[in-house]
């Protein structure tokens, strides 16, 4: 049976992140060297000591995050684990992109820096929110936003597990929606503590900027197939890596698709290769049979390495 790398977005990022892998592992540390040096600005410290409220802001996060992914990633590979599959919740697709060799780290991570910068400016803070609504099915939130509307912007934003939406649009909007949801059955709505609403139509404005980076990126065809997170397919070529980076900008996570999807491909063990450990109980929650592991740090990889029978860490 196959195994999938699956890489976290934003939401992942923690003061101390991927230290303990720069620490113990010289092609981590190679990581967040090349970081520092194409960003021009040290990213390794700000990922290791902060401050919280700078590496929060999400021209800082969307790097931070990458470059924790990848330092991960490379600790892996050095040990000779490799993926047959590849996806990525929302930025978590650059991260899958560079595992599957369809993209260069430096290049990466200039665009997603740049990709934070525009989220942040489209829509001017206050303006938009993001929710997330528990134990209601998506048919019914659709619904919801459709009627919560009233001339402004919600919709779903992340469809990540059965009974796990978020909304994302105009602030008043998206209360109106959490309103109605809950009226209809949601045991939750709870609204998130974002800086801007991702993965909706108030994004426009920045997919429209991020167009022109992406199209001066150099992208190849992955070396293994990736499930993008915007529609949910198969993806086995340069052009339509690109593609679907430009429309997830504005578009939903169909992260709960993506999974089913790989399951029906047969992979049956998927490692979370990044900051956290938000995807692994997602993936439990789509996959009831799915084997789930982690890396992030020494401690996992060696875990990891013997959930896959992958040899001793060294």
């Amino acid at each position: 049976m196959s195994v999938a790398f699956v890489f976290p977005g934003q939401g992942s990022q923690v003061v101390g992140m991927g230290k303990a892998l720069f620490e113990a592992f010289g092609e981590s540390r190679a990581v967040f060297e090349e970081a520092d040096a194409s960003l021009g600005f040290a990213l390794s410290r700000l990922c290791f000591e902060g401050p919280e409220a700078e590496l929060q802001l999400t021209a800082n996060t969307q790097p931070a995050i990458l470059a924790t992914s990848v330092a991960a990633l490379r600790a892996l590979l050095a040990r000779g684990v490799r993926p047959d599959w590849v996806a990525g919740h929302s930025l978590g697709e650059y991260s899958a992109l560079v595992a599957a060799g369809a993209i260069g780290l430096a290049g990466a991570l200039r665009t997603v820096r740049r990709r934070g910068q525009y989220m942040q400016e489209a829509v001017p803070v206050g303006t938009g929110a993001m929710a997330a609504i528990l134990g209601l099915d998506l048919e019914a939130i659709e619904a919801a936003c459709r009627e919560a509307a009233s001339g402004e912007v919600v919709s779903p934003a992340n469809v990540n597990s059965p009974g796990q939406v978020v909304i994302a649009g105009h602030a008043g909007a998206v209360d109106r929606a959490s309103e109605l949801c809950k009226a209809r059955g949601a045991k939750r709505a709870v609204r998130l503590p974002v800086s801007a609403p991702f993965h909706c139509a108030l994004m426009k404005p920045a997919q429209e900027r991020l167009a022109p980076e992406l199209a001066a990126l150099a992208f190849r065809d992955p070396e293994v197939p990736l499930v993008n997170n915007v529609d949910a397919r198969v993806v086995r070529d340069a052009a339509s890596c690109r593609d679907g980076l430009l429309l997830q900008v504005a578009g939903a996570v169909r992260w709960q698709e993506s999974v089913e999807q790989l399951a029906r491909e047969g992979v049956a063990t998927f490692v979370e290769v990044g900051p956290g450990t938000v995807l692994s109980g997602l993936v439990r929650k789509i996959v009831k049979d799915a084997r789930v592991l982690h890396v992030d740090s020494p401690e996992s990889l060696e875990a990891a390495l013997a959930g896959l029978g992958a040899g001793a860490l060294g």
